[in-house]
């Protein structure tokens, strides 16, 4: 894992001879466990030529053909499942069960919902009196994340390249290598060159080059708010399609019939699980006044079954932040928390006994919507709790947000909770504890993006859709 990576471009690994480098960083004690190297513009330019040299050939590929080569990616993540699974662990701190199971799990589920959705797609249809045909958009420019990267390269690349698309993909510098293992991959099943080719860097680098590029003809971004704004500006300059899944600030609703004990664990296995890294984590809970002390004294308990510790043993629950920079912006929150007068039930900024960038799963209480960790996106262990009076009051506070990726509900009534989650403005809401479901659309309302992905509306986000008007009779 300590050796560098070159890109992947066009079918074949580039030198490395002579190139600056990236460093990896395990954040669980800060040596360095690989490196990439550092992209720029030339590359960018080499990517997209050959992406757009195999476009029409990959394009005009059936469709069973490109179902067979997105089986055998997901094959091949099977057999390096803990390969993929140890490579995250050591770049982004994910503790190995988590690793194995989620990170790389849901990896492979993904693509599996993709191949049906695929599967199922109806490429020429009569509408009216038109003939409408499906078609790929062209080269898509993928620039993934470091907190699920597998998950989110394969959502993007799998769907891109079942839809005909060919891509070039960007993958996080914080946490590249998984993406080196999927490039190995790639060569091992005999992807067609330049169908998908893997340049490494950071944003400057390679993916401002990338975004603006005149031959991308679709952007596909997962990250942060601020960076999803510039990556739209980029983009708008040559009016490329594009989708972004970006930040949340997400609600959990508790209603005053929702048992104590089942809504606190599914809230905190939401908030904590990959150390917080997650964009719908339930950040925020809105909790009855009537049952707050109850549900209060109940999370402080349950919290410590999320003792931090090392991500390579089995046993561990939670791990470091993916950096010692996301360390220290998970502790400037938590401050500035307790500075605008949230009231701290567990964890907080003391350091822990623990070398590496390892952060308190934080419980606060009293937390109104003046207060920036009721609004902010913290990316970490951090959960916050307001109460309410009543139930038309938690709604509007679970909708006072710019965000809306997900959300949830608890109640003994499920009929009650699914009138409550049709009140919620977010793209996903999860009524008692259920999770993320890969063949359903996932995406936000408002600052939390534009476009879905998964299933079939992720598969369809690579599409455009052509009209031959007087052509119905011909489908």
């Amino acid at each position: 894992m300590s050796h560098t990576i070159g890109h992947y471009i066009n079918g074949e690994w580039r030198p490395t001879a002579g190139r600056e480098v990236i460093d990896v960083l395990d954040p669980a004690n800060g040596r360095v466990v690989g490196a990439v190297v550092a992209g720029d513009a030339a590359d960018v330019d080499l990517a997209v030529a050959a992406a757009l040299e195999a476009f029409p050939m990959w394009a005009a590929t059936p469709m069973d053909e490109r179902i067979a080569l997105v089986e055998a990616l997901a094959e091949g993540l099977e057999r390096h499942r803990d390969r993929l699974a140890q490579t995250l662990t050591a770049e982004m701190g994910s503790p190995i069960g988590f690793a194995r199971a989620a990170q790389v799990g849901v990896a492979i589920a993904d693509l599996a919902a993709l191949v049906g959705a695929a599967r199922s797609h109806i490429e020429r249809e009569a509408v009216s009196n038109s003939l409408v045909v499906s078609e790929p958009v062209g080269v898509v420019a993928a620039i993934t994340p470091w907190n699920f990267p597998l998950h989110q390269i394969m959502l993007k690349v799998g769907a891109a390249l079942l839809a005909g698309c060919t891509v070039v993909l960007k993958p996080s510098e914080v946490a590249p290598l998984n993406a080196g293992i999927v490039g190995d991959i790639l060569a091992e099943i005999g992807a067609p060159a330049g169908v998908v080719s893997i340049v490494f860097g950071d944003g400057a680098g390679v993916g401002t080059p990338l975004v603006a590029h005149p031959d991308v003809d679709m952007v596909t971004f997962t990250g942060s708010r601020a960076v999803g704004e510039h990556v739209a500006r980029e983009a708008a300059r040559t009016i490329k399609k594009v989708a972004l899944e970006l930040g949340g600030k997400s609600a959990a609703v508790i209603l005053d019939d929702a048992p104590v004990a089942e809504s606190v664990d599914g809230v905190l296995r939401s908030c904590f699980a990959n150390t917080g890294q997650t964009c719908a984590a339930l950040t925020r809970v809105l909790v009855p006044a009537g049952m707050r002390e109850d549900w209060e004294r109940a999370a402080v308990e349950a919290t410590a079954k999320w003792a931090p510790g090392d991500p390579t043993l089995p046993s561990t629950a939670i791990g470091p932040v993916a950096s010692e920079l996301q360390k220290e912006r998970v502790l400037a929150h938590i401050r500035a928390a307790e500075e605008d007068g949230a009231r701290l039930l567990t964890g907080g900024a003391e350091p822990l006994d623990l070398p590496g960038a390892y952060v308190r799963p934080t419980i606060f209480s009293g937390v109104t919507p003046e207060m920036r960790i009721f609004r902010e996106e913290v990316f970490g262990p951090v959960l916050a709790i307001t109460e309410y009076a009543t139930l038309d009051e938690a709604i509007t506070m679970a909708n006072d947000s710019d965000y809306g990726l997900s959300g949830a509900v608890w109640s003994s009534d499920e009929r009650h909770a699914l009138e409550v989650a049709l009140t919620l403005r977010t793209g996903t809401v999860g009524i008692n504890g259920a999770g993320l479901d890969v063949g359903a659309p996932f995406g936000g309302y408002k600052q939390s993006g534009l476009g879905r992905e998964a299933g079939s509306r992720g598969f369809e986000e690579f599409l455009e859709f052509k009209s031959v008007m007087g052509a119905a009779g011909l489908a």
